[in-house]
């Protein structure tokens, strides 16, 4: 498809964009533009600043609420992984790092708050360890040899734990090694539609729950010898009863969409009852009553149900919900959840009365790791935006006033020019109100020109907007306005919006993203319209190479962990027939022309912007033939492009990628736009 084929369609996208421009403060308050004045010792922030942030998560409370618990992670000294400490915080005190070692994660209270239970990598392996609130050494409490634990969970009376363990069926007992049969070939065997996820190919191995007894040191599986995956369990209150999640369908392990919950009293199982569909979450109100999330489809909005197990009934709490709840959280009479919501991620209550759910705290931030006493009001979270680095927030009850407990990043960001967004609000064809998040390029002056970087969020799913995500700081650091919208299929603007770009790749969503650089060109007129800049990672990926196909408008172009080619794509990456059906409404042979009309490897003699591909040697989301392909596509056409591998990164590169991978592939997206930026090359 030629390019002038799409000149009348970017003439439409002027004439029907954005009714009108409102700029807004990034903190979610509403009010006119504000640019914030630089403090003359604070300095532009460099990719290699990576190395000394903190991150923080997996929070524990005490029941009575006076102890808290995270992991602090930092950058080891060699910069190629990571350390995570356990700290602890005592009432009002200065929080201290608890243990020694630097490979300490997931700590869990006991009931009575005496003991804390974590996993460690210690002994060249995870194993499960106790230590005394009072102090001392930590001690070995149950380890491994075969299969890994996912979770754990501390019965209410403290005589055992609940685990969740991936070993294969076989295997009796996981804490005895296995049997040494001598050399044996190296290979997977391959049977079902699901063989691999990010990180590898998959095994026999299931998910199941075991019971841990404390006191007999006895290790016994709930759910015996399955086929199937057992997550999400939650012991209730009296812990005589344990609720969990299972997709049992027969087509489970070929990705068909299903999940339901299962309560297990004793020997006896039971089925929650509900209408086909995907049902988990399981969350304990009372012995008698269990609050779950319910989605009829994949595409379908989410509800939240509440179970009634002695009346054997299941009634709504909240029906087609435009906020997709995570964390989802029991706490004094309410439930309590965290969702994306139009670039934050606040903390939502949901009444138990069927009233429905509101925003109570967190616009304009972004929240995670949820915690809430057992027995007290207290509540514990991770809060970040834009310019705050993570920190642990506690507070007296949800809605009380918040006690900032972690200043390890605030020295480094005090160092820092760092901006918050402004918010341009444009709307796309269909009418709707899109957030165009934007930041100037560092030390802007009024008169002068600048060029513009659109970086595509991955997905289509998901959300961007206050996160503590420095890639666009780095850029507005070294000269370059910033833009990015949570286009068609986002999350956090509804279940509508998100659903539009099913069936549609390269349509809704690419059209939304070019609605963005039209507003932010009409509403900063001082923007280089001649040095435009484009990058996307995963689905953004796709579309930095979608838009080099159907327009000229970038001067450069750099992919990353992209999509080129849909047809190569649905047959090597972990997606199974089932999921890709769904999302392309058939298989490549029902369906042929949109899996390859939607392939920017298609159009690729239509592009002629200078392009850096980013690629992971590991990615099994979108492997690595997805970026050579589009190497070769563009060699072909005499479009100059380079390749950069990264070797044994997955598809998470960008977030979880060795330190100083993620540290290089940070300053080769901007340097390769400095190396076509007319501005400084003199071209």
């Amino acid at each position: 498809m030629k390019k002038e084929c799409f000149s009348e369609t970017t003439k439409s996208w002027r004439a029907t964009k954005h009714i009108a421009l409102a700029v807004l403060m990034g903190s979610g308050a509403l009010g006119a533009i504000h640019v914030q004045a630089t403090e003359n010792n604070q300095r532009a922030i460099v990719a290699e600043d990576y190395y000394q942030m903190v991150f923080l998560g997996d929070l524990a409370l005490s029941p009575n609420g006076e102890h808290l618990a995270f992991v602090k992670t930092t950058t080891n000294q060699e910069r190629t992984g990571r350390k995570q400490t356990l700290w602890l915080q005592r009432g009002t005190d200065e929080p201290f790092q608890f243990t020694r070692h630097e490979q300490d994660f997931a700590p869990r209270f006991s009931p009575d708050g005496r003991y804390l239970i974590f996993l460690s990598g210690r002994d060249n392996g995870t194993a499960l360890y106790r230590i005394a609130m009072a102090g001392g050494e930590a001690a070995q409490v149950l380890k491994l040899e075969q299969g890994s634990i996912s979770d754990v969970q501390w019965h209410p009376d403290g005589s055992e734990l609940l685990l969740n363990i991936r070993v294969k069926p076989d295997v009796d007992d996981p804490r005895q090694k296995a049997e040494d049969k001598g050399p044996q070939p190296n290979i997977s065997v391959i049977t079902e539609a699901v063989y691999k996820r990010q990180g590898g190919y998959l095994n026999e191995a299931r998910s199941g729950l075991w019971h841990y007894s404390l006191t007999s040191h006895e290790l016994t599986s709930i759910t015996g010898d399955t086929d199937w995956h057992e997550n999400g369990a939650q012991y209730s209150p009296s812990g005589d009863c344990v609720a969990y999640q299972s997709n049992r369908h027969e087509l489970a392990h070929e990705g068909y969409f299903n999940s339901r919950i299962y309560i297990r009293c004793g020997d006896d199982e039971t089925t929650v009852p509900a209408p086909e569909g995907w049902a988990g979450n399981p969350i304990w109100i009372t012995d008698d009553q269990l609050a779950f999330v319910y989605r009829a489809e994949q595409y379908a909005a989410p509800n939240v149900k509440l179970f009634d197990q002695a009346q054997n009934e299941t009634r709504i709490l909240s029906a087609e919900m435009d906020h997709s709840p995570s964390e989802l959280t029991y706490h004094q009479g309410a439930l309590w959840f965290i969702a994306d919501d139009r670039g934050s991620r606040p903390l939502f209550r949901l009444a138990l009365d069927g009233s429905g759910y509101q925003r109570v705290r967190g616009v304009g931030d972004s929240m995670s790791d949820l915690v809430m006493a057992k027995n007290a009001s207290n509540v514990a979270w991770v809060e970040e935006n834009e310019v705050t680095a993570p920190r642990v927030v506690t507070a007296a009850d949800a809605e009380a006033s918040a006690n900032i407990i972690t200043q390890f990043n605030d020295a480094l960001v005090a160092e820092l020019d760092l901006a918050r967004y402004e918010v341009i609000s444009a709307e796309n064809e269909r009418g709707d109100v899109l957030d165009v998040f934007f930041l100037r390029p560092k030390g802007w002056q009024d008169g002068d020109v600048y060029p513009l970087i659109l970086n595509i969020k991955g997905g289509p799913g998901g959300m961007w907007g206050h996160q503590w995500f420095p890639e666009k700081q780095l850029m507005r650091a070294r000269g370059y306005a910033v833009a990015f919208v949570n286009y068609r299929g986002s999350s956090g603007y509804g279940h509508d919006f998100a659903d539009q770009v099913r069936l549609d790749y390269g349509g809704a969503d690419f059209r939304d993203n070019m609605v963005a650089v039209d507003a932010v060109l009409d509403t900063h007129i001082w923007i280089d319209t001649d040095r435009l800049y484009v990058t996307g990672g995963s689905h953004g990926g796709f579309l930095t190479n979608w838009i080099t196909t159907q327009t000229d408008r970038f001067r450069a172009a750099v992919t990353q962990r992209s999509v080129s080619n849909w047809i190569s794509e649905a047959g090597t990456q972990a997606f199974p027939p089932l999921s890709m059906i769904t999302e392309f409404g058939g298989t490549i042979w029902e369906n042929y022309d949109y899996y390859w009309g939607r392939s920017p490897l298609k159009y690729a003699d239509q592009v002629t912007a200078p392009t850096l591909i980013i690629h992971s040697t590991d990615d099994h989301i979108t492997p690595i033939g997805q970026g050579e392909e589009w190497f070769y596509a563009l060699k072909a056409n005499n479009v100059p492009v380079e390749m950069v591998i990264f070797h044994g990164e997955g598809h998470g590169l960008s977030r979880n990628g060795r330190p100083i991978n993620l540290v290089e592939r940070l300053n080769r997206i901007v340097d390769w736009f400095d190396r076509h930026n007319p501005a400084i090359n003199g071209d």
